[in-house]
């Protein structure tokens, strides 16, 4: 494997003959070079935070200098440093002010800044002196002796007054330019890892890194709710309008037509459009129902009861606060869910929705009198559906054991918002407000649940 840094490159036998040597010294350099402009613009700017103008230039002189040094840490260190800083989570100057100031790695770019502007970059020349220039002047000997005509001075220390003297001197330089590679390496090394150590991004604890999870799982959450709202409001207000007007031209049609054959394909095709439009209707409905938005969820799990095909008593807590819409989606599909699967799939003749919030939890239970044996594993939905639940750091569990009955439990932390935080939709129908205990007619069919609940498997 080719080295990937100084060090590495060290315990190669190959060292002295590829690009490392070099790279340390382009390293060093061009590191010399960043110290002094940095020491220059610091000077200036601590003249100028007299009179307080060149504060707050001085305090994110660090991120600048920290976005240099990382690009030129690539000369020495072939595995790039990110940027440790995060994105605003809002637009504007302010905010990326108020979340750089607020950032350890922000210090961190300051104190490196200071560090190469006042101690680094001196170390830095002095080892280009000694592991460069004392080599390139021994072997300039011969030259300065041409030049000269009568001698030549060696680091000021030794008289060269013949060309013997001379081409030993620059051998002496030839091996010492060689030898000197290896230490000159070695403090590029030690450079290069105490920039690393200092401008690139720390290993976050595993608080930090659960924390940034949920926190963007909680962002994937919002944007797919988003996502179907927007959908179910382009049909509703653009394919579902234009079904009702194709349907009323076809009944039009239809009575216009004399009887015979025409008039039979228009009565077809009009139920056809009459039967597409009850089943978009029943999409937009399983998408994101109405009565979800504008009640919450206990009304939404009443009438998702209304609509299934076996028999359900509810008990819904009367308390039941409108919560995160997030949250209440995934309550309700969870429902739904279950439904389907219970309807279709478990031969119960009874089921039961509990639904309450208390001490910043949602539980919604979902029993039924069934024959069990669910196994998630054979594609019943239950497995999207506890992925969809886990987004929201909340948990799903299924008891059914083989002759039932079926208990499928879901618990979500989410705390009940606030006044101040309320939804304003309007407030639930008097009948839902209550705890209630009663069954739901029996719908037609299964095919009434909504279409996003999964129906395969046993429920």
């Amino acid at each position: 494997m080719d080295p990937r840094n100084p060090w590495q490159a060290l315990t190669r036998p190959r060292f002295a003959r590829g690009s490392w040597p070099w790279r340390a010294a382009g390293y060093l350099a061009t590191g010399a070079l960043a110290g002094g402009a940095a020491c220059l613009v610091f000077l200036v700017l601590a003249v100028f935070s007299l009179f307080l103008v060149g504060l707050p230039l001085l305090l994110l002189s660090g991120p600048a200098v920290g976005g240099v040094e990382r690009l030129r840490l690539r000369l020495v260190d072939l595995d790039p440093a990110p940027d440790p800083h995060r994105v605003p989570a809002t637009p504007g100057l302010t905010a990326w002010l108020r979340l750089r100031v607020g950032e350890q790695a922000t210090w961190r770019e300051l104190a490196y800044a200071l560090l190469l502007a006042t101690v680094l970059w001196p170390l830095d020349l002095i080892a280009l002196a000694v592991g460069i220039g004392l080599p390139v002047t021994l072997l300039s000997t011969p030259l300065r002796l041409a030049v000269d005509g009568h001698e030549a001075k060696v680091v000021k220390l030794y008289l060269v007054t013949s060309y013997a003297e001379a081409f030993a001197a620059a051998l002496v330089g030839a091996l010492l330019l060689v030898l000197l590679a290896y230490p000159l390496a070695a403090v590029a090394g030690a450079r290069a890892a105490l920039a690393r150590a200092l401008l690139a991004p720390r290993e976050t604890g595993p608080q930090d890194g659960i924390g940034e999870v949920i926190a963007s799982r909680a962002r994937l959450v919002d944007a797919f709710e988003a996502e179907r709202r927007r959908i179910e409001r382009d049909l509703h207000d653009g394919a579902q309008q234009r079904l009702v007007a194709l349907t009323m031209t076809l009944g039009l049609a239809r009575l216009d037509a004399p009887p015979g054959p025409l008039a039979d394909q228009l009565a077809k095709a009009h139920a056809e459009a009459g039967q597409v439009l009850t089943e978009l209707r029943e999409l937009i409905h399983g998408i994101h129902p109405q009565v979800l938005a504008d009640y919450g969820l206990g009304a939404a799990l009443a009438d998702a009861a209304d609509r299934s095909a076996v028999p359900v008593a509810l008990a819904i807590d009367g308390d039941l606060p409108r919560l995160p819409a997030a949250v209440e989606s995934a309550g309700y599909f969870a429902g739904c869910e279950a439904l389907a699967n219970i309807g279709k799939h478990s031969g119960a003749r009874q089921a039961k929705i509990t639904a309450r919030h208390a001490d910043g939890v949602l539980r919604l239970v979902v029993e039924d009198d069934g024959r069990g044996a669910v196994d998630p594993a054979r594609g019943s939905g239950l497995t999207g559906l506890a992925d969809r639940i886990a987004v929201l750091d909340g948990t799903l569990t299924i008891m059914s054991p083989p002759g039932g009955p079926t208990v499928l439990r879901v618990e979500i932390p989410c705390p009940a918002p606030t006044e101040n935080q309320a939804p304003t939709e309007k407030p639930a129908p008097t009948e839902r407000s209550a705890p209630t205990e009663r069954s739901a007619p029996a719908g037609s069919s299964a095919s009434s649940s909504p279409r996003t609940a999964s129906s395969s498997g046993k429920g």
